[in-house]
């Protein structure tokens, strides 16, 4: 079986790294969705709290599978759902016995949301002094910009990243991936493992306040070297990082396709120089103003010599680092990607089998997993509230009364 194959887990067996800690996810879109989905990989128990009727709303984001979009199912496997309405008197009790049971609470809503619902941390740390809750937001819970609306784009701008984006003299561009939403998913699943952690020190849960534009922020740590130390902004077509060196950028080959060139040390440089015939230019790296243009425009020549596939074969070859600029479709398909499982597919009781992309960390002893397929709008919601102690009668109630 091709790893890509593989229908109910990343790498077989093992105890789950996680295995025990129980998360009470009450999130809204990508980044919360995500940094749960992460937990959940690793052997987390994760239940989903989703408004009635309509659920998280990603479930209905184009691409449409055939009743949840695309963009749902790829960040919510490995959790259980149940419906439960936040405003409605009964859904904030048995959201405060879930509390009670859980080890961390994952949000991500605007500043000041669930403290308006009688549920932010200062209400719930009072039933369960161990809680760790995390708070993922746009610009933070503190600061002038707390409570301003924004997306990923949004905070980019803040941050002094979208000049990075773009040709030198057009101006920035939109970025084609989202880094601070992904960022802020990554960030609050090592903070929420840290305040774990912390918790076997101190007996006490914390509140961990992750912002979109903090994270993004650490993205930066490259970058943020030219303005803090050289007293100079970098900008996209510019700096040697970003399209202004013909040594580290994108070309355009003679089939059409685009390969990349990274090659940023002298010593590939030179045998990059040799080994496409333009040994000319190996003395001069990184040439300025019109000297820089000449050299754009011979590479340019130069790439359009052969296919794609050939100038990859001699990258591989001769250790230079480049490679191929695939299309998504392309890119699920590389061999690489499939060695490194990163795309796996699942049976899902509705959809069918779907696409899941992998988990980035392989781990030899604790690999992660999935054990379950993105759940149905209150696939469990019986289930929890049976476990809490609900007779079949109490949970018809709460359905017909809208509270679940």
């Amino acid at each position: 079986m091709h790893p890509s194959e593989r229908t109910s887990s990343i790498l077989p067996g093992a105890r789950d790294a996680l295995a025990g800690l129980k998360i009470l996810d009450a999130s809204r879109l990508l980044p919360a969705a995500l940094c749960t989905q992460l937990l959940g990989d690793l052997g987390a128990d994760v239940l989903k709290v989703e408004e009635p009727g309509r659920g998280d709303y990603q479930r209905s984001f184009p691409p449409m599978a055939k009743v949840d979009s695309g963009t749902f199912l790829l960040c919510n496997r490995n959790k259980r759902s149940m419906t439960l309405n936040l405003k409605h008197q009964e859904g904030k009790g048995i959201f405060l016995e879930l509390a009670a049971q859980s080890d961390v609470v994952v949000e991500g809503f605007r500043p000041g949301v669930m403290d308006r619902l009688g549920l932010g941390y200062e209400t719930l740390k009072e039933v369960n002094p161990r809680l760790i809750y995390c708070a993922i937001s746009g610009y933070g819970q503190d600061g002038p910009y707390q409570r301003v609306a924004g997306h990923d784009l949004n905070y980019l701008g803040v941050i002094g990243a979208l000049p990075l984006f773009g040709k030198a003299g057009e101006g920035p561009m939109v970025p084609g991936m989202l880094a601070a939403d992904i960022g802020a998913s990554l960030t609050g699943a090592w903070g929420i493992l840290a305040a774990v952690l912390a918790r076997q020190h101190t007996g006490q849960g914390q509140f961990v306040d992750v912002s979109m534009m903090d994270a993004a922020v650490s993205f930066l740590t490259y970058h943020a070297a030219e303005p803090l130390f050289g007293n100079v902004d970098p900008r996209g077509g510019e700096y040697r990082n970003t399209g202004g060196a013909p040594c580290y950028g994108i070309f355009r080959c003679a089939d059409g396709h685009y390969v990349t060139l990274g090659a940023l040390e002298e010593h590939f440089w030179a045998r990059f120089c040799d080994l496409a015939g333009v040994s000319q230019i190996k003395g001069e790296q990184f040439p300025e103003g019109e000297a820089r243009e000449r050299q754009f425009r011979l590479l340019e020549d130069v790439f359009r010599q052969r296919t794609r596939q050939q100038w990859v074969d001699l990258f591989f070859a001769n250790d230079i680092p480049g490679g191929p600029v695939n299309t998504m479709r392309e890119a699920f398909d590389d061999p690489h990607m499939r060695a490194r499982q990163m795309l796996l597919h699942v049976d899902h009781p509705v959809e069918g089998r779907i696409p899941q992309l992998g988990f980035p960390v392989k781990f030899s002893g604790t690999p992660a997993r999935i054990d379950a397929p993105p759940p149905s709008l209150g696939q469990h919601t019986a289930e929890v509230l049976r476990a809490l102690g609900y007779d079949t009668a109490r949970i018809a109630a709460l359905a017909a009364s809208g509270t679940t």
